[in-house]
């Protein structure tokens, strides 16, 4: 495979000025740590989407079925990249709830989930909790680095998280082959999970998504569901397939929490295993 180029050390402090990712969508979460720039890109995408919020909540409800499918499989490492800014139902929580002893790396290259990465450290005494700064698109700073390495045995089964996070990564950054990467390191058993946003519902209202994020300087890259589906190569998918994340497993939903219909949010999802 082509060797991936190494990225550069990443920034740590936290420019309010300009909107990010991570504070974007913890601000359609209900969460607390946003500004002006990042609120005004969310609502911008609201008008594009009015529906916005709801999506963000599915995909994060997704996230928490897809792991205690997982744990339910017999998985107890969890490598979750793009985690974003700690929230309600986090990996660590959902695996632990179910298997004390699972072990939870996180990954996000923003400085203010660098800054909240203590509330990720809270932990069971059988499980380990662990936070690293580091960006995906050099995908062996991540492998390699020693709270990797401390924290997963990567000849037992990992559940490699990709929540949405792939709509950052334009075809010219090759994610099929980050993610092959990824895949290269953990034994067979280990799991993919991806949701990943797609214009396949309503090409127009993707298309002011894309204007409106470009335009603020983030990259954002929605897929069909066939090229989602491309991101699981070397992956045999788990019933039912790559489908509208709303639609994904609702019967691993945990309490009241709505599952939505199909169209109810435009994301792509599926859990892939290493044969």
């Amino acid at each position: 495979m082509t060797e991936l180029h190494n990225a550069a050390p990443l920034p740590t402090e936290i420019d309010t000025t300009i909107p990010h990712e991570a504070r974007v969508y913890d601000y359609w979460l209900g969460g607390k740590d946003h500004y002006p720039a990042d609120r005004a890109l969310g609502d911008l995408i609201a008008g594009h989407i009015p529906t916005i919020k709801t999506m963000a909540r599915a995909n994060r409800a997704f996230l928490a079925r897809s792991v205690r499918h997982l744990v339910g499989a017999g998985v107890t490492q969890f490598l979750d990249i793009g985690t974003g800014i700690p929230t309600a139902g986090n990996t660590h929580e959902v695996a632990q709830q179910l298997a004390p002893e699972a072990n939870v790396v996180y990954v996000d290259k923003d400085p203010i989930v660098l800054a909240h990465a203590r509330a990720l450290m809270s932990s069971t005494a059988a499980g380990r909790t662990r936070f690293i700064h580091a960006d995906l698109h050099d995908p062996r700073s991540i492998l390699d680095h020693p709270a990797t390495v401390e924290t997963l045995d990567l000849d037992r089964p990992v559940a490699i998280m990709l929540v949405a996070i792939m709509m950052y990564f334009r075809d010219s950054d090759r994610p099929a082959d980050i993610i092959a990467s990824l895949l290269d390191a953990v034994p067979s058993g280990s799991y993919l999970v991806i949701t990943h946003p797609t214009a396949d519902f309503d090409a127009d209202a993707m298309a002011g998504v894309v204007a409106s994020a470009e335009a603020s300087g983030i990259t954002f890259h929605p897929r069909s569901r066939d090229e989602t589906s491309t991101l699981f190569a070397g992956t045999e998918l788990v019933a039912p397939g790559v489908v509208p994340v709303a639609t994904w497993r609702p019967d691993l939903t945990d309490g009241p929490t709505p599952v939505g219909d199909a169209d109810s949010a435009w994301y792509w999802a599926g859990v892939g295993r290493k044969p």
